[in-house]
């Protein structure tokens, strides 16, 4: 992963940028020595956004089974005729 200076960030924003679409690496923005902030490629964020959502319905889906709230098939399809 490379790491960047906001400083850095602030004066070859277009130069980082460029390097980051073709490397599809991510890119650590440190402010202070301190890690600020990822800049990342745009269809790498989206996956990860869709990625997020798919494991958040299966923690959804494991808590439901824990918590015993789950149908049988022949009451989830009355459910839905409802």
């Amino acid at each position: 992963m490379k790491i960047e200076l906001v400083a850095t960030l602030k004066r070859q924003a277009t130069k980082i940028l460029a390097e980051l679409h073709d490397s599809k690496e991510p890119v650590l923005i440190t402010e202070h020595g301190k890690p600020s902030a990822y800049l990342v490629d745009v269809d790498d964020y989206e996956m990860m956004q869709n990625r997020m959502e798919i494991l958040d319905g299966i923690a959804k889906g494991e808590a439901a089974i824990l918590e015993n709230r789950v149908y049988t098939h022949a009451q989830a399809k009355a459910k839905m005729n409802k």
